[in-house]
């Protein structure tokens, strides 16, 4: 097989991979799909991550141009978070991906139990 003229690591491809290795970013962005969400809200849908946790992960997916932050004026002011044209085209393959897992767990689960059984 001939040498790919770009490396792995800086093929396009390191994009998807780096969002999946996030282990927040595709549960924030699913938990956006039905439409625009407070943080608050976020934190009680999720349920398990941290509120400082919840603001890194909204940040690096706003930096990424996947979700917009939008305030509100107010008193108190009102923020929400929606995903963006760009962060709905990946409720696709994040479906696909949670379908295969739901598909699969079982099995990936019985496998660590059998590793950690022999180790």
């Amino acid at each position: 097989m001939a040498d790919h003229p770009h490396p792995l690591a800086d093929c396009r491809a390191r994009l998807a991979f780096d969002l999946l290795s996030h282990t927040w970013d595709p549960v924030v962005l699913w938990a956006l799909r039905h439409g625009p969400s407070r943080p608050r809200e976020l934190l009680v849908r999720l349920g398990g991550i941290r509120a400082k946790v919840l603001t890194e992960t909204l940040r690096r997916l706003e930096t990424d141009g996947l979700v917009e932050r939008r305030a509100f004026p107010g008193s108190p002011p009102r923020v929400d978070y929606a995903l963006t044209a760009l962060g709905g085209t990946l409720l696709e393959p994040l479906g696909a991906f949670g379908a295969w897992a739901f598909e699969h767990g079982d099995a990936i689960m019985a496998a660590r139990e059998r590793a950690e059984g022999a180790g």
